[in-house]
């Protein structure tokens, strides 16, 4: 069972988001470097999304990601995924 974090975006303008990118870069390349991250990524509207390997590396992320102790992500909610078909 794989974890999925989707985010909503706060409205924050591509130069707020920049501002805060370097931090959360880092935050995001130590989940990468452990194996934990799948994929991670923004949507269209800004939102993003990552999909982890276990829930407790996505729980462990969003009380560390710049994104979300800054406000750039408005909400987020944290999905069980059973990606059974690609085992």
């Amino acid at each position: 069972m794989k974890a999925v974090v989707i985010g909503e975006s706060s409205g924050a303008t591509m130069e707020q988001i920049m501002l805060v990118y370097p931090r959360h870069k880092i935050v995001v390349d130590k989940y990468i470097q452990r194996g934990e991250v799948i994929g991670i990524g923004p949507f269209t509207d800004r939102g993003n999304m990552a999909i982890f390997r276990t829930r407790e590396a996505a729980e462990q992320f969003v009380t560390e990601d710049p994104f979300i102790l800054e406000g750039l992500v408005k909400s987020y909610a944290i999905r069980d995924w059973g990606d059974n078909l690609l085992a």
